[in-house]
């Protein structure tokens, strides 16, 4: 079954062609800068590269422009459409109203749009990749996997705010968790490595990136995630400012004069690492440099963001009452070895003790921790275009039995 994923941004798409039953990567690629200049970028595991230049004004465009590629006598990797068998979409909020991946339909995207209000960057621009996919293969079998359905286990205790109870039913006004895709998969992978049964272990993941999130995954269900109503909350990120009290905002707007959409702005945009870095930069690996190079602020910035992970760590292992695997991933969590024994370095605690030697390794999975270790300390590569494609692989089965009963 040759599945084609779609993560389709306010002006970018991402894609990838996995072969599900061998769970190959048949192309990979990017449509960036649509409705600008269009940059699209394509490569095979034949070994065929693409970049060029392509004016793309729209969603639509740039699904055409993939497809048509994917279909080129010379570039392309399928003969015609109809070997495209499920296109999975990654979808970022999908409420309360879906607890997993979902065939798209109507009802599906009437109810995805009531839900915009909740990730106003993120839905409508999911949904514009769902309609162009639809505009142009209207007869091939489309799959919603949210970015949210895996945390939907979390409990009241866990999900509801300090906030009176009414905002909630009128509002659903809660924490709904992100980076859930990503939390699934590494999650799993873990245990597969460590060859733990999923259903018996407990396991903090640590997707660390310009966006961060942690999540505590207890015998395969989430208990708590870092991540609240938006995106916003939690860890101190690359550009967002994670947990702030909210008296400060109200002084800070009071004595800088300024309105709930400039907060925002502040908070989502100005903040985080670059902020505290005095604007330096929110790239991890600058910061690092920078602090080579004694900058007192790069320093400060990527110290705070070890202490806030750590802090959550060691609060989630609370909430599980223990902890067997603790796992980095994504671009920071992978791959920058100072910032993860930092972490580890306020979590001896829990016995855990790192191989100097094996945080420096890189590889798709690596245990980093020595045999001493009372916990296991995993670095993952995340891999959420994997974890899209099985479940659009596992509805689509499903569908095809259905209909084969």
């Amino acid at each position: 079954m040759k599945i084609l994923v779609i993560n389709s941004g306010s002006s970018s798409l991402k894609f990838q062609v996995i072969d599900s039953e061998t769970e190959r990567v048949l192309v990979r690629g990017l449509c960036e800068r649509i409705g600008i200049d269009g940059v699209f970028t394509y490569k095979t595991d034949t070994g065929v590269s693409l970049k060029e230049q392509v004016p793309m004004k729209d969603h639509t465009e740039a699904v055409h422009k993939l497809l048509d590629t994917l279909v080129d006598p010379e570039k392309g990797i399928i003969k015609d459409f109809s070997e495209i068998d499920v296109i999975g979409h990654r979808l970022v909020h999908g409420g309360e109203k879906f607890t997993g991946s979902v065939v798209i339909t109507d009802e599906v995207i009437q109810a995805m749009t009531e839900c915009n209000d909740l990730a106003p960057l993120h839905n409508p621009a999911n949904l514009v990749g769902v309609d162009a996919c639809r505009k142009l293969m209207p007869g091939t079998l489309m799959v919603g996997v949210f970015d949210t359905a895996f945390n939907q286990t979390m409990e009241p205790k866990a999900f509801l705010y300090g906030l009176p109870y009414r905002y909630y039913e009128k509002y659903k006004i809660r924490r709904y968790g992100f980076h859930g895709i990503s939390h699934k998969y590494v999650s799993q992978r873990a245990a597969e490595f460590m060859r733990q049964d999923p259903r018996r272990v407990k396991t903090i993941v640590c997707h660390l990136g310009n966006g961060a999130s942690i999540c505590a995954v207890k015998y395969g269900k989430v208990v708590d995630n870092s991540m609240g109503f938006t995106p916003l909350e939690g860890l101190v990120m690359g550009t967002r400012s994670g947990d702030v009290d909210p008296g400060a905002l109200e002084f800070l707007a009071k004595k800088e004069n300024l309105d709930i959409y400039q907060i925002m702005q502040i908070l989502n945009k100005e903040s985080g690492v670059l902020g505290i870095s005095k604007n330096l930069s929110s790239d991890f690996r600058e910061l690092k440099d920078a602090e080579i190079k004694y900058n007192d602020k790069a320093a400060m910035a990527r110290e705070i963001f070890a202490y806030k992970v750590a802090k959550y760590v060691g609060s989630y292992a609370a909430a599980m009452n223990g902890v067997d695997n603790i796992v980095f991933t994504a671009g920071v969590g992978e791959n920058d070895s100072d910032i993860r024994e930092e972490i580890c370095s306020y979590l001896e605690f829990l016995g855990i003790h790192i191989d100097e030697v094996k945080n420096r390794e890189r590889a798709e999975a690596v245990k980093i921790s020595d045999g001493l270790s009372k916990v296991n300390v995993l670095v993952i590569r995340t891999n959420e275009e994997l974890e899209i494609a099985r479940q659009a692989a596992e509805i689509a089965g499903r569908v095809k039995g259905e209909q084969a009963s």
